[in-house]
């Protein structure tokens, strides 16, 4: 008898496939020219008709609103006209992290200061900076960017909290179209640019786009990854030309197939202030991928952070880490490459399996990926004993069609994305930033909007359902979405978003959960490892249900969720078991935690417990 895994292959096959291919082409055509043909709409209609799915009756009832006004917030991406070039439409991202250790976290805003074209003394003064909020511990947010010292006006893309020298505050790294920065956290509230001296900026001609920080030699202290885009030149003589991306005709300078990928760096850390790029004798530079983001997260389950490379109009890469400061490139045998648009990546262990499946967005007509990890459903058929190089149990599959994340999704260009339990039932959901790269025909200084989607996972057998239309007024807007972070800024035990849209003011969206569901809060601190416990492996068991999450993987697109694990209880109440894995994969296990709990375990030192805040 087939097993369920076998089961749901068959069905992505056979069902699916070529209604995919169909729909792709009327997607295409109707993007392309939206008033489209009346035999290709009617097509597409009947498509997206036979694989629709009927909401339950039993969907959650969580809603998100728009929190901006009220929090203080008041950033707005981009200043002036775009000027159909690449660079001014792919940022930006945002980065949650508790800069100040007191306890709630901040958040750091990433701008584009306006067209590329601007001299250097225009750039200066735009109003169009990065921002830093302080995080008030209430609920809102004062603007501390001219005290912090961090507001660059660049043309700016992600930004991630790190810390770099271990030593107890977060530093901030921002990645731009030219140089990046390092801001070393001073300790009272400011910071100072270390880049010079760590040597970590990049070349100035670099297209850096995500960043993610690492132990991934697992020695106590923090590498830095950072991807690298295309080699963009600013060809006048192409303004106004055309050129071909997987069949459709966009402006050339908007085309990342018109320029040559960049390759991403690895910086070691040296331990002693500065950093080596190890890219290329690590294996993983990635000379041939246009990169846009990446993640560290144990995909084998071995203790050894492998990284996965979400790259554009090129074959995205899984680097399997083989424990000695060398990464193997398992993305064909793991079945894990693709060739297609890759803008945000998530990891997360959706069906509470103990293993961790990718998620990522893709340009339109292409459909978001969703590898499902069959480590541990091919436990049974597989020697898991080791053999030398990748393991035969590590491949993935993407069921994206099967469990409703696929078919849905052709329509839009997705952008940052993330696994989180919004109803905190156990069970991880899925959200998405979509916006669109056409250009308004009326006005082409403006981008399309669209609208962003939430996905509520309702089990393992039948997946995620498209629950957007009934989670708030706020879910209803469209955007130029580019950047997501996801986090639970106001401690009240259910994680919120925060939105960057390309020429368009940001969004915080507070989460407004009135159900009986219950979550712990999982905080970490280092004293072996690093001192915020990036790579970490935490396991809460609550009766029959187990959920793993790591420390540091939330990277959803330039952006960064921070450091804290929240964990949905459903309606149990209390976690029975907390179990961290260290870095250097020594085990602390506590018990019986009470929901409403921010619990802090200090390695090889035990744990605080404490109410949140605030509560629902």
């Amino acid at each position: 008898m087939a097993t369920r895994r076998q089961r749901q292959l068959h069905w992505t096959i056979g069902l699916t496939t070529a209604a995919i291919v169909v729909s792709a082409i009327a997607i295409f055509n109707r993007s392309l020219n939206p008033s489209g043909s009346g035999d290709e709409i009617t097509q597409l209609s009947e498509i997206a008709r036979a694989l629709m799915r009927d909401l339950p009756d039993d969907h959650p009832n969580v809603t998100f609103t728009d929190a901006t006004t009220s929090a203080g917030v008041s950033f707005v991406h981009f200043y002036g006209d775009r000027t159909t070039r690449l660079p001014e439409d792919m940022g930006s991202g945002a980065a949650w992290g508790d800069y100040d250790n007191d306890g709630d976290s901040d958040l750091y805003f990433v701008n584009t200061s306006g067209a590329l074209a601007l001299t250097p003394a225009q750039r200066q003064d735009s109003p169009a900076r990065n921002m830093l909020y302080q995080n008030n511990g209430d609920g809102t947010f004062d603007d501390v960017t001219d005290k912090a010292a961090v507001g660059s006006h660049a043309m700016g893309m992600g930004a991630t909290w790190g810390d770099h020298d271990n030593d107890g505050d977060l530093d901030l790294y921002v990645t731009n179209f030219g140089r990046n920065i390092l801001y070393d956290n001073n300790g009272d509230g400011t910071f100072s640019d270390f880049t010079s001296r760590a040597r970590v900026d990049g070349n100035s001609d670099g297209f850096w786009s995500g960043a993610v920080w690492c132990d991934y030699d697992r020695d106590g202290d923090l590498d830095l990854y950072v991807c690298n885009y295309v080699g963009y030149s600013d060809q006048l003589s192409e303004l106004g030309t055309a050129s071909p991306q997987y069949g459709a005709l966009v402006p050339y300078t908007l085309n990342p197939s018109s320029y040559d990928p960049l390759p991403n760096v690895l910086y070691r850390n040296n331990g002693n202030g500065t950093f080596t790029d190890v890219a290329k004798q690590a294996g993983v530079d990635n000379p041939e991928g246009r990169s846009l983001g990446a993640v560290f997260c144990d995909l084998d389950n071995d203790g050894w952070q492998d990284l996965y490379v979400a790259n554009d109009v090129s074959e995205s890469k899984l680097y399997w880490n083989r424990g000695d400061g060398t990464f193997e490139d398992a993305s064909a045998i793991t079945w894990a490459a693709d060739y297609r648009g890759a803008m945000g990546i998530a990891v997360g262990d959706w069906e509470n399996d103990g293993d961790f499946d990718i998620f990522k967005t893709h340009w339109i007509a292409q459909e978001n990926a969703f590898y499902n990890n069959l480590t541990e459903d091919m436990n049974d058929m597989i020697d898991r004993g080791s053999k030398g190089g990748v393991p035969e149990f590590l491949r993935f599959t993407d069921l994206a069609d099967r469990y409703g994340l696929g078919e849905i999704s052709l329509d839009m260009v997705g952008w940052g994305t993330g696994f989180m339990d919004y109803d905190n039932d156990g069970r991880l959901d899925v959200f998405i930033v979509n916006g669109s790269t056409f250009e308004n025909r009326e006005d082409t200084r403006k981008l399309i909007r669209q609208p962003n989607m939430l996905f509520w996972n309702r089990d393992s057998e039948e997946g995620f359902y498209n629950v957007t239309s009934v989670s708030g007024d706020a879910l209803q807007k469209a955007n130029v979405g580019r950047g997501a972070a996801f986090n639970d800024y106001d401690m009240d035990g259910d994680v919120d978003i925060a939105i960057v849209s390309n020429g368009e003011a940001a969004v915080l969206l507070r989460n407004e959960n009135p159900n009986a569901h219950q979550s712990i809060t999982v905080r970490l601190h280092g004293t072996i490892s690093n001192r915020f416990a990036v790579g970490a492996r935490v396991t809460v068991s609550a009766d029959s249900t187990r959920q793993v999450q790591d420390v540091g993987s939330g990277v959803s697109y330039l952006s960064f969720g921070g450091h804290d694990l929240v964990f949905g209880l459903g309606r149990y109440s209390q976690a029975d078991s907390v179990s961290v894995r260290w870095p250097n994969s020594d085990e602390q296990i506590i018990t019986n935690i009470a929901s409403n709990s921010l619990v802090e375990i200090t390695e090889q030192n035990g744990y605080t417990l404490s109410q949140r805040s605030l509560t629902q």
